[in-house]
């Protein structure tokens, strides 16, 4: 457990939480790296080495630092892509080329440039105008490049909404009607700018039953095994997605092997059908990997108590350090972290400090009466898409990134200044 309670105050992978805000300051995003690379080496041992050509592309749009890639290159993973300011990161990062993936339904003509110049290892086609685009700048550079289709399923998986990402009505990946799918199928086969590799699905996030995969799956192996039929061809890739759930409130938690194992034995037995060696399996997790190896630090500052309706306790940062309670209803627990051992007993609402009724962090969130301003309030969880997903709204500053192991805590992201946000201000002339 990277979470323990010593003498009332909580620690964090054996950070004293107090020290942390005293010294880094609040609001404070918090990373564990011994939950990190618990997850990643738990996948080593339940997929890579267990299937033995398979490989896990962690999805960084969870979480995208340097050091998060330098994590990411010294486990040995790859990492997955989605726009050019992830792939600038990683090459910052001095990360290797060939084990960086590109995701995205809408890659830019200067992003695609970016990998090709790069020679990253595969893009993953999302859309019909794609592949053009593709092999126009590689004819350019003299360049081929590997590559995967993008496919929708048609599998509608149990979760938001706004991150279920498989179903047929998505803006994500190409659809797999038969006047559609198989023409892109053939065009990518016969090009010479890039080396068609196979297919790519992902079926939504936060997912804690694998029917849906295992649904998406079966769909995709008809495929692979259709191509095969109409043009000869052998997918030699399969890239499986992620959205493997994890625990905020009250969820169980499956192990990966939960959803890699029955998708790899539907694998065997299809490519053993068509008599052919197993192909190369990829997964992307992201949020699975760093959701809960965050924790989110806040000072307390005023407390509303309106008789009979709610208290509202506010804390110094809000729905611009994590926008997914406001986004989509996202659930969170929290404890005052400096009073971490005393009963709780004050049903209250933790709200953050933006001009908007919408910021609220944690509703009906029992905490120890008689906490008060300047308390210390920890938020579990917000590893994943807390500080991806953090803006300046009501020109607030972006906070620190710490990153804590076995007690000792390093700054991976300093704290953004007033002067940080207005950086890239101009007054035009007749303003002056």
């Amino acid at each position: 457990m990277v979470q323990e309670i010593k003498n009332g105050v909580l620690y964090f992978d054996g950070c004293n939480t107090v020290e942390l805000a005293k010294k880094y300051k609040t609001p404070l995003y918090v990373m564990s790296e011994t939950d990190i690379v618990s997850r990643f080496r738990e996948l080593n041992e339940c997929f890579v080495k267990k299937y033995g050509n398979a490989r896990v592309a962690y999805a960084s749009k969870a979480f995208c630092t340097l050091a998060m890639y330098k994590i990411c290159e010294r486990e040995g993973t790859c990492i997955d892509v989605v726009s050019g300011g992830e792939l600038y990161t990683a090459i910052k990062a001095g990360f290797p080329a060939e084990r960086i993936e590109f995701n995205g339904n809408n890659k830019l003509p200067s992003e695609i440039e970016d990998a090709v110049d790069y020679g990253i290892g595969r893009i993953i086609i999302d859309g019909l105008q794609e592949l053009s685009l593709i092999e126009k700048i590689c004819a350019q550079k003299g360049k081929k490049v590997k590559v995967l289709y993008r496919v929708t399923p048609g599998v509608a998986a149990d979760s938001h909404d706004y991150i279920v990402t498989g179903k047929k009505d998505s803006k994500f990946g190409i659809p797999l009607d038969e006047d559609v799918f198989y023409p892109e199928v053939e065009r990518a086969i016969k090009s010479e700018y890039v080396d068609f590799l196979g297919l790519h699905f992902h079926v939504g996030s936060q997912l804690f039953d694998n029917s849906a995969h295992l649904q998406a799956l079966d769909i995709i192996l008809e495929h692979v095994k259709e191509i095969k039929r109409r043009f000869g061809f052998v997918c030699t890739e399969l890239n499986l997605g992620g959205g493997f759930g994890v625990k905020y409130t009250n969820e169980e938690r499956k192990p990966y092997s939960y959803f890699i194992d029955p998708m790899m034995a539907k694998i065997k037995a299809a490519y053993e059908e068509m008599g052919e060696p197993m192909p190369a399996a990829v997964i992307e997790p992201g949020r699975s990997i760093v959701a809960e190896a965050g924790m989110n630090l806040y000072t307390i500052g005023s407390i509303k108590d309106i008789k009979g309706v709610r208290k509202y306790v506010s804390i110094d940062g809000g729905m611009t350090d994590n926008i997914r309670p406001a986004l989509y209803s996202a659930k969170y627990e929290g404890v005052v972290a400096n009073k971490a051992d005393v009963k709780v007993s004050d049903k209250v609402t933790i709200c953050g400090k933006c001009c908007e009724s919408g910021d609220i962090l944690i509703r009906d969130c029992l905490i120890p009466e008689g906490t008060e301003a300047g308390d210390l309030f920890a938020i579990f969880s917000t590893g994943a898409y807390g500080y991806a997903m953090a803006s300046n709204y009501n020109n607030n500053p972006i906070p620190a990134v710490v990153l804590v192991k076995d007690g000792e805590s390093n700054l991976i992201v300093k704290h953004q200044s007033y002067e940080d946000i207005i950086h890239n201000n101009l007054i035009p002339d007749y303003l002056k």
